[in-house]
């Protein structure tokens, strides 16, 4: 008997049957080691990743070969990592994910609840915590979303710097132009753009988003104001010269209302710049992200689909970049950060918060190395000619 009261012979069985589904499956060895130093060894050289089993319920949600069920475990603490957490991550391709219910919800949500409701209710759920936690892992910039690398050994600061100035020329804005932010973040395209002269409107959904930037343009004395205002909604005395989407396309899944809004709000001649994380299938999402990170409609931008919806309108498509290696830097640099401010997040947030983002960020980082996502910049042009040009 081991110190839990139950057969070892149970949990050898368990282990057994782990290695018997596994085998042939793993690229990164590791290994499992329960309670009483018992010790399980999955691939072939020395283990890069150690798995520790604290309880039975880890046990169990090993036993499973669930990735919501363990990613649950692990936040929970009934399992811990040490190790390369890469790798840990990568083993959720030999893991079953198959939730039928929460892929249904994510999918009539918008018509119970309405577009705009479910909008808001997945932003609130990611996005309103203490500004301060997203401050720990993100750069001084404060962009929530790929950076452009030239090379993968710069800071990710000015890499991010890069893709804001390039979102700023690809605009072709000047000193006076007005541009409209859609969900503006922590003011980072703001407070650049700002400081060239250009005026900007931010829009956020988010009261902490909202709180922050409104500080900064006190601050900084910015041309610009932050409103809390969903898109789809939003209206404004004057057409923008143009309007930029960093990050945020994930959650406005309709194109073709999205396009519309652009025409509307869009000056002739004017420009778009979107860039967002990318899946070919729009709706195929892991059920831990679904339900712990982005609940709701959330759903990656998926660029064919959007093109038709583009091709449906007289916008002009401009460029299309392909970003996935640059989203893999960042993610990474993200997921390193967090880990370097472990200690200081779970003292100010707890250690469930801690460890479900590092779930997230190193789950992302892995599905842009392995080419299950991907990263896309978009440039659009409303065919014309500006009044103010």
């Amino acid at each position: 008997m081991d110190n839990l009261g139950s057969p070892m012979r149970i949990y050898d069985r368990v282990l057994r049957q782990i290695q018997k589904h596994l085998a042939n499956r793993v690229k990164t060895p590791f290994e499992i080691r329960l309670w009483g130093d018992h010790v399980y060894y999955f691939g072939e050289g020395e283990p890069a990743v150690e798995i520790l089993v604290q309880d039975r319920k880890g046990l169990a949600a090993l036993g499973r070969l669930d990735e919501l069920a363990i990613c649950e475990a692990y936040m929970e603490g009934n399992l811990d990592v040490v190790g390369d957490m890469l790798g840990f991550v990568g083993l959720r391709a030999a893991l079953n994910d198959r939730h039928p219910l929460d892929y249904l919800w994510r999918r009539i949500a918008p018509w119970i609840l309405g577009r705009v409701a479910t909008n808001r209710r997945a932003i609130e759920a990611h996005y309103e915590f203490d500004n301060d936690f997203y401050l720990e892992f993100l750069d001084a910039t404060r962009c929530y979303s790929q950076a452009l690398y030239n090379n993968d050994d710069e800071p990710l600061e000015t890499a991010q710097q890069r893709k804001l100035d390039f979102a700023i020329k690809s605009c072709a804005l000047k000193r006076g132009d007005h541009v409209l932010d859609v969900g503006c973040g922590w003011g980072s395209f703001m407070e650049r753009a700002g400081q060239l002269g250009i005026q900007v409107t931010g829009l956020t959904i988010s009261h902490q988003s909202e709180k922050f930037v409104q500080a900064l343009i006190d601050c900084l004395q910015l041309p610009a104001q932050v409103l809390n205002q969903d898109f789809l909604r939003h209206e404004a005395p004057e057409s923008y010269d143009a309007i930029v989407i960093l990050g945020v396309m994930e959650h406005l899944p309709d194109y073709s209302v999205v396009m519309q809004r652009i025409m509307r709000l869009l000056k002739p001649g004017g420009r778009v710049y979107i860039d967002a994380s990318a899946f070919r299938d729009k709706y195929v999402k892991p059920t831990f992200v679904s339900r712990y990170i982005f609940p709701g409609d959330h759903s990656y931008f998926c660029l064919h689909e959007f093109l038709t919806a583009v091709a449906s309108t007289p916008m002009e498509l401009l460029t299309v970049y392909n970003d996935r290696h640059s989203y893999y830097l960042t993610c990474k640099a993200w997921a390193e950060h967090l880990e370097g401010a472990r200690d200081d997040i779970i003292g100010r947030w707890g250690e469930e918060q801690y460890r479900r983002f590092r779930l997230y960020l190193w789950g992302s980082t892995f599905a842009f190395l392995n080419r299950d996502m991907e990263a896309y910049r978009v440039i659009l042009e409303r065919p014309g000619t500006s009044e103010s040009c």
